[in-house]
């Protein structure tokens, strides 16, 4: 606040800076100049009609009043030069205040303006290094995809070539099936009821001479002679190891008969007389060789188990002779250390009621691990493809993130002054008035 005193009746008031401002900018217009001239006119001409009045009464006072009147005009005038001083001083004050205020606020933008520059340094530096580590962890996902996507295509080509290695072999034992059944169709039309079951024994006993001395050195595969209980089988096979420890029995019966026959038999025709054979020559196993019912679909898939009526008992073609033989002399084989056990334990009277329990527990106990592992193989197979989809779907959120961030630094870079202060009149009116006190 600003006091300031009146000329005329020297009371003294106080005023604002807007007012003082004012009175300031009036005294220096100039109209205010105007405006004393036309006062000091009008003093003149009271003056002079005053002068006129009192000229008949105090002529003698005229000189002294007209001097008393400049007297007070001089000093009307000194007090108006003091009051210019006075603004001169005040305004020139309040100009300093204004620059250093002006300075203040220019410090304060640069300021501004650098911290400004320096958070898009730290935002682009920042941006920058999550580019760089999602960018790292995708390619990291990638070639995790990749090398599972790899080893799924070669686990699935290896599963292939077996799957075609199956197919030729099993494609090509099919047809050595399927031309065998050819022939003995082709046999049975040229050779008489007795013909054929001889030549089906013969058949049987050239395919087993045939690979006798390789696969089957120390076997017994002869005609059966021992007529006892009033009958005999065709053949019993029996093979033994180094030792001489007999491993597996066989109890051979080939049945065969001419499509012309009036009296059709049936495979389960010959059941008991061959279980019956099979126990008075203490075979452990039973086999019916048979062409009967040419087009019964169950015996002519293969190897028929047929021990729900006669145990240990199969019925198959002519074809898988050979076959049955192996695969039966296969699993007994395994067995041979478990008899030799079981020998040596009733030698030596142990009690060993219980034995083929656990043998045939053991069994079933492998064949359950086999199962279980290849559903477990399965599985894991099924898990490595849910694996490649779940890894496949964090690669597209990665994508879609590192999207996000590309978006994030284009508005970044698109940040301008004129769109920090759009609608915002106070920082408007401070960067306005930087740029004027720039220019």
């Amino acid at each position: 606040m600003n006091e300031i005193k009146c000329p005329r009746c020297g009371s003294v008031f106080t005023v604002d800076e807007a007012d003082y401002a004012s009175i300031l900018s009036q005294v220096r217009n100039k109209e205010f100049e105007e405006e004393l001239s036309r006062r000091m006119a009008e003093q003149e001409k009271q003056y002079q009609a005053r002068q006129e009045a009192c000229a008949l009464k105090a002529e003698q006072n005229f000189s002294g009043k007209l001097n008393a009147m400049r007297l007070e005009v001089s000093r009307k005038n000194a007090e108006i030069v003091r009051l210019n001083g006075q603004l001169d001083t005040i305004a020139q004050t309040k100009e300093l205040e204004f620059k250093e205020q002006l300075a203040r606020k220019e410090q304060e933008i640069a300021r501004l303006n650098v911290a400004i520059a320096q958070n898009d340094d730290r935002r682009r530096i920042a941006l920058l290094e999550e580019k760089n580590r999602f960018k790292e962890e995708l390619q990291a996902k990638d070639t995790q995809i990749a090398e599972l996507k790899e080893k799924v295509s070669s686990e699935k080509e290896a599963a292939s070539i077996r799957e075609r290695g199956l197919v030729d072999k099993f494609n090509m034992q099919l047809k050595e099936k399927q031309e065998q059944i050819d022939y003995y169709k082709d046999l049975k039309t040229r050779m008489s009821t007795k013909m054929v079951g001889e030549t089906l024994e013969i058949h049987c006993s050239t395919e087993f001479n045939r690979v006798r001395a390789s696969m089957y050195p120390l076997a017994y595969f002869e005609k059966d002679n021992d007529v006892r209980g009033g009958s005999k089988g065709d053949f019993v096979f029996r093979d033994y190891d180094e030792e001489g420890t007999e491993y597996i029995s066989i109890m051979f019966e080939m049945k065969n008969e001419m499509d012309e026959t009036a009296t059709k038999h049936k495979n389960e025709d010959f059941f008991a007389k061959l279980d019956k054979d099979r126990n008075e020559k203490g075979c452990e196993y039973a086999v019916l060789v048979s062409l009967l019912e040419p087009d019964s679909e169950l015996y002519n898939e293969g190897i028929v188990d047929v021990s729900y009526r006669y145990p240990k008992m199969f019925v198959v073609r002519p074809q898988f002779f050979m076959p049955l033989i192996s695969l039966l002399s296969q699993a007994s084989r395994k067995s041979i250390t478990y008899r030799k056990a079981l020998a040596e334990a009733r030698r030596q009277s142990v009690d060993v009621t219980h034995f083929e329990d656990r043998l045939n527990e053991f069994k079933s106990k492998f064949g359950n691990n086999y199962r279980l592992a290849s559903e477990k193989f399965m599985k894991a197979i099924d898990e490595i493809d849910k694996s490649i989809d779940h890894l496949q779907k964090i690669k597209d959120a990665l994508l879609g993130s590192a999207n996000n961030l590309r978006l994030a630094n284009n508005k970044l870079e698109d940040l301008t002054i004129k769109k920090l202060t759009w609608n915002n009149p106070t920082m408007k009116e401070k960067f306005a008035e930087a740029k004027a006190a720039k220019e």
